[in-house]
Parts: structure tokens; sequence; C-alpha cells
């Protein structure tokens, strides 16, 4: 029977064949929770009572009117910048590293291994290195003379604890991202460098007039995955600091966990995720329309 049909109906069975399991994976463990959640956010349920009273909007509501649930967004921020600066760093590290400098490939190496360490390991490491007392980054402070900055507590400070938490993440994603723009560098043309050193331009020029164009859709994605990640922070501040002090440090996901697992107010904490992927949708719809204008005016 097989053999009698014809080749795009054979292609057609094949193909459908080769998706039936993944998309009956992506729809189970995907979009069915995802379903669930949406429901979910419109009860007041308790996460094991079969009752799921309906309660329409009032968790939204209860999101936006609270301070205290949406005000947490504010300490994401520093995730934020430092995300910006990881960035930056990156792609200076790859501009390097990209020429011929003797030994980059060990230098590539030393810069990435932090990104394959455990999350909860990088976290319990730099407690030592925050702590007041005892910390190495004190100590190291007050071995140069700053005797005022190295009696900082540093996750113990409401204005300094998420940027102190945030440029653990710099140290830890920073190679990962150096990476991806050194391949970025790798897949422009070498002609084009070559045109630009006959034209007469220097090395600024070429970064700003070529490499940069060159990788700008690199460039956007990792600003995605940097906002993304800045928003949806969870390890770290959890290990460290609990949410202190005080609640200065805790995240929005923290928040949502909290709400869900210590206060079981499942409605509540699906509400919370929800907005929270709406928010992500947001800003980085905002910063897509942002770079492709300014692509366009060039």
């Amino acid at each position: 029977m097989f053999r009698t049909m014809t080749y795009n109906r054979q292609k057609n069975i094949i193909i459908f064949t080769f998706l039936l399991i993944p998309v009956a994976l992506l729809l189970l463990f995907t979009y069915y929770p995802a379903a669930k959640l949406v429901f979910f956010s419109f009860t007041d349920w308790d996460g094991y009572s079969p009752e799921k009273p309906w309660v329409g909007l009032d968790n939204y509501k209860e999101v936006f009117s609270n301070p205290d649930i949406f005000g947490v967004f504010t300490h994401n921020f520093a995730y934020f910048v430092m995300g910006l600066i990881q960035n930056v760093v990156a792609i200076y590290f790859a501009v390097v590293l990209n020429g011929k400098l003797r030994g980059r490939n060990g230098f590539r190496l030393l810069l990435f291994l932090p990104y394959i360490m455990n999350g909860v390991a990088v976290a319990f490491m730099f407690g030592y290195v925050f702590d007041t007392t005892q910390g190495s980054l004190n100590l190291f402070l007050n071995s140069i003379g700053l005797t005022k900055l190295g009696e900082t507590s540093w996750l113990g400070t409401a204005g300094l604890v998420n940027y102190s938490l945030a440029s653990t993440g710099l140290w830890r994603f920073m190679g990962y991202n150096m990476v991806i723009y050194i391949a970025s560098l790798q897949a422009i043309p070498k002609d084009i460098y070559e045109a630009s050193k006959i034209d007469g331009a220097n090395a600024w020029q070429t970064f700003w007039r070529i490499t940069l164009p060159n990788m700008k859709p690199v460039i956007q994605l990792n600003l995605f995955l940097t906002v993304t990640g800045a928003l949806e922070v969870f390890d770290l501040p959890f290990v460290l600091t609990k949410g202190g002090p005080a609640g200065a440090s805790q995240t929005y996901v923290q928040r949502v966990v909290e709400t869900a697992f210590a206060f079981n107010n499942y409605g509540l904490a699906s509400a919370m995720s929800i907005i929270l992927l709406f928010f992500v949708i947001a800003v980085v719809g905002l910063q897509q329309f942002v770079l492709s204008r300014g692509g366009n005016n060039k």
C-alpha cells in the first residue's frame, strides 16, 4: 500500500510520523501545563484541595495593587544593569581574543570555565567573597588601604546587595556571551577588513562601522537572554541572602515561589507567573522595536 502512494504523500506521512512524538511531548509537558497555569490564575486554589474557587481577575488586581508584590521588580534592575555591562565586557574580550594573541585559546577557556560551574556552588563561593569580616573582597580592600570600603557589608546593605549579587552573574555568564560573540566575529568575511585597511580606516572606525553592524543579530540575541535572565533571577539571592536584608534582595521569581510553596496560594502565584510572562514579552518586544528601528534609520 505504501508503494502505491505518491511521493508527496509518502513524504507527508513520514514527516507526520517523525513529528508525532515530539509534538505530543510538547503539548503534554509545555502547552497543557501552561493552559492549567492560566486556569489556576483565576482561582483561589491552595495547591492540594480538590476545590478551586473561581475568583476571576482578583489575583491580577492583587498583584498590581499590592506594592509588596509588584514592587520587587525594582530589585531586578541591578541584574539588568550588570547584564548590559556583561555584554560590553564580553564584546571587548571577544574582539581581543579573536585576534592573533598568543595563548588566546587558553584565555578563552579560563573565561568560559565559570559558565560550566553549578549555580549553587558559585553562590556559596561568592558567599565567602562577600563575607563582611573574613571575606576575600574586604580583606583585599583593607590590604590596599581602603579601610572604609573594607568594612562594607556587601550582602547586608539594601542599596548594594542586588548589585553585589548581579556582579556574581556577570562573572559567571560573561564567558558564555564572549564565546557567542567570537563565533559571530569569525563569521564576518575577512575581505571586508582588508578593504577597510586599503581605504585607510583605523581600528575604531573598523570596529564601529564593520564589526558592530555585522554582530547586530547576535547582540540582539544576547540582549534577549540578558533581559529574560534579569527578570527570572532566582538561585543567587535564594542561596546567599534568602531575600534579605528585610526583603531588599528578593526577586520577583522568589516572590512567586514563596507565594506558592510557603503561603500555599497557588492561584495568586499563577497570576504572578502569567504577568511575568507578559512583562518579558513586552520588554523584549520593545527592545526589538528599538534595535530594528535603529537599523532602519541607517
